[in-house]
């Protein structure tokens, strides 16, 4: 079945960087166009950053533009999440998710259809 774990999550200052992993197993990951979402305590999930299934294609929200680089080695079936510049804001569970092979967008609610259990941001001074 489909795993996706995630890691890296943690503690950070305000303007301070994490990096986040996501190892995927039992599907050809190098097949899927994947995803980083967040949620924040007490809102919505929230889309942050795509890649193509290849690594060459890559989308940011607003919010995460300029600051996040998202980026794949799928010999390692690993997804990354690089973060810099980290606000009060950034701070959310923080999950990899596969795309829909179906979806024409990438942020809404529906365009992925499996979820990590995610890993815990906190940016705090």
């Amino acid at each position: 079945q489909v795993q996706l774990v995630e890691s890296g999550g943690g503690l950070a200052q305000p303007g301070g960087s994490l990096t986040l992993s996501c190892v995927a197993s039992g599907f050809t990951f190098s097949t899927y166009d994947m995803s980083w979402v967040r949620q924040a305590p007490g809102k919505r999930l929230e889309w942050v950053c795509g890649i193509g299934s290849d690594g060459s294609d890559t989308f940011y929200s607003n919010s995460a533009e300029g600051r996040f680089t998202i980026s794949r080695d799928n010999a390692k079936n690993t997804l990354y999440l690089q973060m810099n510049s980290l606000k009060f804001d950034d701070t959310a569970l923080y999950y990899c998710a596969r795309r829909r092979r179906s979806s024409t967008t990438w942020s809404g609610p529906y365009d992925n259809d499996s979820w990590g259990q995610g890993t815990q941001v906190t940016v705090s001074s």
